[in-house]
């Protein structure tokens, strides 16, 4: 995450909106959807629905539980939109605020436990959607860079996959594509 976080600063650096890590994964997951179909879907009944358009919906904990508003087509935003909207949704989650129609029809589910410092944990799908990814904190580690050991930010993603749907190989390459384009941020703007 180490250039993530760069790229989160200099946008930070004199600007209005601010956007957050999840709003970075939020838009790095609706980017690899797009590239991967096949985990852009839901399961109905017997059969499986595959949708053209990407909506990812974000878990919001309110006082009942969680509940997951809906970023429509956030594969066509900017990360200024993502911001705005998530933030807007979020906010009026917490308000009771929410319209049925803010909160149904996403296509993929991110949940990120990173500000209650959690490493890593396993998220529960959120059925009809086929797909929901865990996020942890991001926390610096000792790894190798450059020949060396250095200290370094990491964050773990964990997908968990309704099998009859996304099997572990499409999973796995959606994962592969995602981590991609968090390790190199300026994917999210080509």
């Amino acid at each position: 995450m180490e250039r993530v976080s760069e790229a989160r600063e200099a946008m930070l650096a004199g600007q209005e909106a601010k956007v957050s890590f999840n709003d970075i994964v939020i838009k790095a997951v609706a980017m690899a959807l797009r590239q991967h179909p096949a985990c852009n879907a839901w399961w109905q009944d017997d059969h499986i629905r595959y949708w053209n358009e990407v909506h990812v919906s974000m878990a919001v904990a309110v006082e009942e539980g969680l509940i997951t508003p809906v970023i429509r087509h956030a594969d066509q935003k900017t990360l200024r939109e993502i911001a705005g909207e998530s933030r807007d949704l979020a906010g009026r989650a917490r308000e009771r605020r929410l319209k049925p129609e803010e909160y149904t029809g996403g296509t993929f589910s991110v949940s990120n436990l990173g500000m209650l410092d959690i490493d890593e944990f396993t998220a529960i799908i959120n059925p009809p959607e086929a797909g929901i990814l865990a996020v942890g904190r991001i926390a610096e580690k000792p790894v190798a860079h450059e020949g060396m050991v250095a200290l370094r930010r990491r964050m773990r993603l964990t997908m968990s996959c309704d099998h009859r749907v996304i099997d572990g190989a499409t999973g796995a390459q959606f994962l592969k594509t995602l981590k991609g384009m968090l390790e190199n941020p300026l994917a999210l703007v080509w």
